[in-house]
């Protein structure tokens, strides 16, 4: 009786260890928890730590509560100006309602699934009503941030918020950049040879200004030489002048000896002179007064 007492007793403590260990359920800060009853679910935990639950009749489901990303797969599209383009894009989102996440889309996997069409819808939808240059460069963040909101109004059926979504990658297929590639080296060919045209004509027009200039320069300063030597020759005139008129013997010995300076000057020096020639006339005075030479018979 004793011993039937003893092992009813210990059988009740197990019993009611393992209900108490079942009627309890952890909850770590990276989770959210929805408590199952009976297939319904009947309460939403969103705080972390240790909860309770009635044993073997409650079920816990976990689900994730950090931001999770989403990486959509590669999409050609075309662009408003029919330009075709290959995008690359992903998106962030996080589960803000367990309850309608797990009614409508079960898993991260089939949250995944619905999101990536709903993804390349408004790819498609957003980028084609835009031109490439806009898709590349002019207005990227705008159609980002349209993309976004799209894909977030869609999603929250779902009881999912789109944190993030961004176009990583937006280009013209292999074949088409090859021949935007050459095209723009052709444009800037063409206007690097404006540019040299333009630099020559007027580096020719510099210069032609630049010898214009010089010309009108140098004839300046001939004429101006050209005056200032007139000048000395009318004021060297006039003194020779005057000392003829006061000296005519001295001037014209003076003008001999100039003439003797230029025309001996040389070592091989040759005149071909009659002997009675005036440029002799001052060899054979010692007295520095002209000698008469008499031609010979």
């Amino acid at each position: 009786m004793r011993v039937a007492f003893i092992g009813a007793s210990a059988a009740a403590a197990v019993v009611g260890i393992v209900l108490l260990a079942g009627g309890l359920f952890s909850v770590q800060p990276t989770q959210q928890a929805l408590v199952i009853r009976f297939g319904e679910p009947v309460h939403v935990v969103t705080e972390s730590g240790l909860k309770v639950k009635w044993p073997l009749i409650d079920r816990v489901v976990y689900i994730d509560k950090r931001i999770l990303d989403l990486e959509a797969p590669v999409q050609e599209v075309i662009a408003s100006d029919q330009k075709r383009l290959i995008v690359d894009a992903f998106a962030r989102y996080r589960i803000i309602d367990p309850l309608r996440f797990l009614q409508t889309v079960d898993s991260i996997e089939g949250a995944n699934s619905r999101l990536s069409t709903l993804m390349v819808s408004s790819l498609r939808r957003v980028l084609g009503e835009a031109s490439f240059i806009t898709v590349v460069r002019d207005e990227r963040p705008q159609l980002m941030g349209r993309m976004r909101e799209q894909v977030d109004r869609a999603a929250a059926d779902m009881g999912i918020s789109v944190v993030d979504l961004r176009i990583r990658r937006a280009d013209l297929p292999e074949q088409n950049s090859q021949a935007v590639y050459k095209r723009m080296q052709t444009e800037r060919q063409r206007e690097a040879a404006g540019i040299r045209a333009l630099g020559n004509q007027r580096a020719q027009e510099i210069r032609a200004h630049a010898e214009r200039e010089a010309t009108i320069i140098v004839a300046k300063a001939n004429s101006r030489s050209e005056k200032i030597r007139g000048e000395g020759d009318a004021a060297r005139n006039a003194i020779f002048a005057s000392a003829y008129g006061r000296d005519p013997d001295f001037f014209a010995f003076y003008r001999s000896m100039q003439a003797y300076k230029q025309g001996l000057a040389s070592d091989d020096t040759r005149l071909l002179l009659t002997p009675n020639s005036e440029f002799f006339q001052y060899f054979d005075s010692s007295s520095g007064k002209p000698v008469t030479i008499q031609a010979a018979d």
